[in-house]
């Protein structure tokens, strides 16, 4: 088996050394991104669904960066909705950020909770491939 690294971005060591999950493992290069949800660096849930959104795409794309990978490097994402009616909304903000071709792979997953407390209402898990 190929070495894991954990990747692990400046301002995330919290969600490491506290909840004990790497946002990232790096094997080989192949990323798996754990989910990212819109929480800024002091692990504040951001208000706003557009905003909440965002800054799960924005933690998405510091971990794919710290990971040595970009948002074009990804090839499966795994979206989780608290309310299945804000997929308009997501769709536009994804667009803005996976605008590359092809797109990757999308499974779209209602969930009743999300991060262990009310109020978020996005999480963004997903895979990167980096070039050979």
């Amino acid at each position: 088996m190929k070495e894991r690294k954990a990747v692990v971005p400046a301002g995330m060591e919290a969600v490491y050394e506290r909840i004990r999950y790497a946002p990232a493992v790096k094997v080989g290069n192949t990323i798996y991104v754990s989910g990212q949800v819109g929480r800024d660096e002091k692990m504040q849930l951001v208000e706003g669904r557009e905003a909440q959104t965002v800054q799960a795409f924005e933690n998405l794309k510091k971990v794919l960066e710290a990971a040595g990978a970009s948002l074009s490097d990804v090839v499966d994402l795994t979206t989780f909705h608290t309310d299945m009616r804000d997929l308009p909304l997501f769709l536009e903000i994804r667009d803005r950020y996976l605008a590359t071709h092809p797109m990757p792979a999308w499974t779209a997953v209602g969930a009743h909770m999300l991060g262990g407390t009310a109020g978020y209402i996005v999480e963004i898990k997903a895979v990167a491939v980096l070039p050979d």
